[in-house]
């Protein structure tokens, strides 16, 4: 019989607009992995594309809240964290060695940059908390920006290989066991990700079409895809594959009906067959 796998997912809840545990929880349990979500912050809708919004800071209950769980067995497969406000980075800290053990993996995805700028409300200061989360880290999933925040590169969006590469081995200074790197342009029509074995220094390719579209959510659409699917037991090449396709059938569904309205993200969930589909090839 197949082990039940459980996730613990850490980042914020936007009521309206497709992202951060409004896509990691359908996403992932699509996969047949219990996910646990526990929202860092409450907010009416996301803060990309919308004009104003509402926001709750949950710093205060995150501790409250897990230690609620101490007198029940609680084992995580694995933890990922999503968008976390910089004076939260200390508490997920202590979450993680809380809930941590030796068949735990974490996953950080950095979520604090695009296209080459940080987002509203951080600062140099929230890099610095963020490279702390990261050597407690097994996998960071930042995309380019993030990564060259990260690294004290200079952006650019059609950046070589060859200093990817340079960046990829900065990024391994912080002990981490892997990299999935993803919004990559080596070609204009593609956009193309990787993931960088730090130990033996390898890395896999995969490439998707690039629209001409700033949708929001994909981002955390690709980490809760690639997360689930390589907890799953695929490579990290078949996931990376798998979740490009299920990204690019969701942009796709999206455009069918006509000029997209990037604020609500893709329609992701007429694309879950993708990973259902995976998944019982895995099998």
């Amino acid at each position: 019989m197949k082990k039940e796998l459980r996730l613990l997912t850490i980042q914020d809840y936007s009521c309206l607009g497709r992202c951060s545990l409004t896509v990691a929880l359908p996403v992932i349990s699509t996969c047949q992995i219990e996910c646990v979500g526990v929202p860092s912050a409450i907010l009416s809708n996301h803060t990309a594309g919308f004009s104003s919004w509402t926001y709750v800071d949950l710093k205060d209950e995150l501790l409250k809240i897990v230690t609620k769980w101490d007198d029940y067995k609680n084992h995580f497969d694995a933890i990922y964290t999503g968008y976390l406000p910089t004076n939260q980075i200390d508490v997920i800290k202590q979450i993680f060695l809380k809930f941590k053990d030796e068949d735990t993996l974490i996953y950080v995805d950095p979520c604090f940059a695009d296209y080459g700028k940080m987002y509203a409300g951080f600062d140099k200061s929230h890099i610095e908390k963020m490279k702390e989360l990261i050597r407690m880290s097994d996998v960071i999933l930042p995309n380019l920006s993030e990564a060259c925040f990260l690294s004290d590169a200079t952006y650019k969006e059609d950046l070589s290989l060859d200093e990817i590469l340079s960046i990829l081995d900065k990024l391994s200074s912080f002990g981490v066991k892997k990299i999935v790197l993803s919004g990559l342009r080596f070609q204009k029509d593609k956009l193309t990700s990787l993931v960088y074995d730090t130990k033996n220094k390898h890395y896999v390719l995969a490439s998707t079409p690039f629209y001409p579209y700033r949708f929001h959510g994909t981002g955390d659409l690709f980490a809760s895809s690639y997360i689930a699917l390589v907890s799953n037991g695929l490579d990290d090449l078949s996931a990376l594959e798998t979740s490009q396709r299920f990204i690019d059938l969701a942009i796709r569904k999206t455009l069918e009906v006509g000029e997209p309205n990037i604020c609500y993200g893709v329609n992701f969930e007429m694309a879950l067959n993708v990973l259902i589909d995976a998944l019982k090839e895995r099998k």
